[in-house]
């Protein structure tokens, strides 16, 4: 075997335990747990170092809008108790630096082979391992796979034509210049009005000459009120992660995020107007976990998004950009809730402009602008926003062969299905981290991670202790698996809306729900009734055994 980590040259074969895709907390983790079970192993990531999304994600205004005591490491309390966060939302550069110090106090970094991508990885049935090549011409082989290759890593441009024809500058979020950029004096087009556009359009208008929004769909926002964390409070917190990390396992969501048991109309209209306006002004999440049903009951759900659109209203002085700012056609919460910091009060300035995309739709990039069916808008700087092949895009992004040559391009041609979002059928010893059919973007996800992590290494740990060489999820188990997760689809508005969860913003995808809308609680209990039931709806096999025939004499 070749030395483990660093540069390979095109010829080399390197022999491991277990392959690694990927350097997000998900990819982190699985490192650290195999190399605590003894394995030999190899973790491959395009970036040249760890943070998976937050290293790819530096525009400005980049923030997680998870609470920073949810979206963090809760299996080592060392960590817990030497990193010291400064915000309830962490902004990327805090994030980013946070993996770098668990990276650095791990002594993760040797395991990685860092500007390297995976193109594409084969089952050899005959040895029972995984063949993985990578775009330096080296080859990785191994007995174990594990793609921690995160729901949001493959960035999607937008469909409309001319994108080569700019000859201005052209900035994609999802892999922002790691050098500053300034927008002083521009003219800046901004295409995209989710997460990642509402965090961004604020800090560009600061600057910018102009600054218009290309807005296709309007998004739900709540003012996230960011704070900093006083040391008391820090104090507090870190004496008492033990039971926070607790009732985060314990939890729908997988988080402390608020939520609640309470329906919508179990309260007088007078109440519940009282609770959404204290939620509103005091921000952040405490929105989001107000009643019960909101994902449930479509009446309930309008009365709250008409709250939504009066304070669009109540926050925008020009009154047509406010209509048009508001999201109609859709639930509430059924796209992902964006948390803002002043996107609507920017609208206010002189200098912005909402391009309203429904009335005027966009028909290409011209050498100096965007044209839309009302005209040229010209441009110094265009910024994507728009988005990401969400869930199954990074699988899909190389090639995936398994058994009898069937790639997961065959088998998620009518869309993603698996094994609790952790293994397909037809496909052994590969694991998924965060997969498309578990709770996927409906839970906190470095909860998530860790659950998913730790449910792969018992497996492994059990293979080994029996002798196995191989495991792979069984057809039946499969597709009950996959009823189990259109069944409970068809029992919540988030299938009702056009978005990256059911595959709506990516041109030929297959639509549907895969994700698993029952949370991250029952989804822990299902992962955790398989192995209790003698790993029920996997299928172990020893290595197959050589027969050598002797010559006649």
């Amino acid at each position: 075997m070749t030395n483990i980590g660093g540069s390979q040259g095109a010829a080399e074969v390197t022999r491991v335990d277990a392959l690694v895709v990927g350097a997000g907390f998900g990819g982190m983790y699985a490192v650290h747990r195999l190399r605590e079970m003894g394995l030999s192993l190899v973790a491959v990531e395009a970036g040249d170092n760890v943070g998976g999304v937050w290293y790819w994600n530096r525009y400005p205004g980049a923030r997680c809008d998870l609470m920073c005591v949810d979206y963090s490491y809760g299996f080592s309390d060392e960590i817990q108790q030497e990193w010291t966060w400064s915000e309830q939302f962490a902004a990327q550069p805090e994030i980013l630096a946070y993996a770098n110090f668990v990276a650095d106090k791990l002594d993760l970094r040797p395991h990685f082979r860092f500007n390297t991508r995976v193109i594409s990885a084969a089952w050899d049935e005959a040895r029972t391992l995984w063949v993985a090549k990578t775009d330096d011409g080296a080859t990785i082989e191994a007995t174990y796979c594990v793609m921690a290759t995160g729901p949001l890593s493959i960035p999607k441009d937008p469909e409309f034509p001319g994108l080569d024809r700019f000859k201005g500058e052209i900035l994609r979020a999802a892999k922002w210049p790691h050098q500053p950029v300034s927008f002083v004096g521009k003219r800046v087009g901004l295409v995209g009005t989710g997460s990642t556009g509402i965090q961004i359009a604020p800090v560009v208008a600061e600057e910018a000459q102009s600054l218009h929004v290309f807005q296709r769909t309007p998004s739900f926002a709540f003012p996230m009120r960011n704070t900093v964390l006083e040391p008391d409070y820090v104090a507090e917190l870190k004496r008492n992660y033990q039971g926070i990390r607790a009732s985060a396992r314990a939890s729908h969501l997988g988080g402390v995020r608020p939520t609640t048991s309470r329906p919508f109309f179990s309260i007088t209209p007078s109440q519940r107007r009282a609770l959404m306006e204290d939620a509103w002004t005091r921000g952040g999440l405490n929105f989001i976990g107000l009643f019960s049903d909101l994902l449930t009951n479509i009446e309930a759900n309008e009365q709250v998004a008409d709250f939504v659109r009066e304070k669009i209203a109540e926050t925008v002085k020009d009154q047509d950009t406010a209509e048009r700012l508001k999201p109609k056609g859709y639930p509430i919460l059924a796209r992902r809730p964006c948390l803002d910091t002043g996107y609507y009060e920017m609208y206010n300035k002189p200098n912005v402009h909402l391009v309203d995309c429904l009335a005027n739709q966009i028909e290409c990039v011209t050498e100096t602008g965007l044209r839309t069916s009302a005209g040229e808008v010209e441009l110094d700087t265009l910024i994507l926003a728009t988005g990401y092949d969400g869930l199954t895009g990074a699988l899909l992004a190389f090639e995936v062969t398994g058994r009898d040559g069937r790639t997961v391009r065959d088998k998620w041609a009518d869309g993603a299905q698996s094994f609790l979002g952790l293994m397909m059928e037809g496909f052994p010893n590969l694991f998924m981290v965060c997969g498309p059919n578990g709770p996927a973007a409906l839970a906190n996800i470095i909860t998530l991670d860790e659950q998913n992590v730790d449910w792969i290494c018992q497996v492994i740990t059990h293979m080994r202790e029996q002798g196995f060489a191989t495991v792979d999820a069984t057809a039946e188990a499969e597709e009950q698996w996959m009823e189990h997760v259109r069944a409970l689809a068809e029992l919540t508005l988030v299938s009702k809306a056009n978005t990256w969860y059911v595959g709506a913003n990516v041109e030929g995808k297959p639509r549907g729900l895969t994700i698993f809308t029952g949370g991250f609680l029952k989804f822990n209990e299902a992962c955790t009734a398989v192995i209790r039931d003698g790993y029920r709806g996997l299928d172990f096999a020893a290595a197959p055994v050589s027969h050598e025939v002797s010559e006649p004499a």
